[in-house]
């Protein structure tokens, strides 16, 4: 995978030979948003973002990697369907094998014969956060009792929020983009976007409308270009 290629005009991208991810469109997403929210944010999670599940079990979230949470979990979200992501590939009996190579621990395909060892797990969830416009989370304890306070603190979290229906991301955002000047689709036609170039809207228009009010408080003189630590909200374009 070329990781910076330009995924404007793709609606998949090859990984590795028999794997590759689509990239959804907005209605694609909208018929199930809850399930591919939940799907991208497993497959871009770290440890600290799983620190409940892993203590559960019996599993310190600050000495597991990245990889080797998606090791123990990713064989549970093999048996759904992930078609909103892989395609039309059976994901069903993807497990933990030793690898063809050098005998670590891997998620392979016995059907499909694919492997995805540490690398090609990494340039997935790059891949979808650059998609999401996702941040990678890199939190880290400073010590044991930290450690302790934090799960404590998420476990409480996740006890409150338990019983709290899903609440739409996707579907707010396209209101408030439709309902915004400067984005030219209405709820019709931005569903033939692909989530990334809604992204791609979004974040211009946050941009657009930053350099606005910049050069507003320019103009008015209440702003002096010169004592801008950030020189980018000079400019609207990304």
């Amino acid at each position: 995978m070329e990781p910076k290629k330009s995924l404007f005009h793709l609606s998949s991208i090859d990984l590795i030979p028999n794997l590759s991810i689509r990239i959804p469109t907005v209605g694609e997403i909208l018929e199930d948003e809850s399930n591919y929210y939940n799907l991208v944010s497993f497959l871009t999670a770290t440890p600290f973002q799983y620190m409940v599940q892993l203590d559960d079990l019996g599993l310190d979230y600050s000495a597991v990697s990245e990889y080797e949470l998606f090791r123990l979990f990713f064989p549970l979200y093999a048996q759904s369907d992930l078609s909103i992501l892989f395609g039309d590939l059976d994901t069903s009996d993807f497990q933990v094998y030793p690898s063809k190579f050098d005998q670590t621990e891997v998620i392979y395909s016995p059907k499909n014969d694919i492997e995805i060892n540490e690398c090609v797990y990494q340039d997935l969830a790059d891949l979808i956060r650059r998609i999401n416009l996702f941040e990678k989370i890199n939190a880290k304890p400073g010590n044991d009792s930290a450690r302790n306070y934090l799960l404590e603190k998420e476990r409480k979290k996740q006890k409150r929020n338990k019983a709290r229906p899903y609440e739409p991301y996707l579907e707010k955002l396209v209101i408030a983009l439709v309902n915004t000047s400067e984005f030219p689709y209405n709820y019709e036609t931005c569903m033939d976007l692909s989530i990334y170039k809604l992204n791609q809207s979004f974040r211009q228009i946050q941009k657009k409308l930053a350099f606005d009010h910049t050069m507003i408080g320019v103009y008015a003189g209440t702003i002096d270009t010169s004592k801008l630590t950030d020189k980018s909200s000079l400019s609207w374009i990304s």
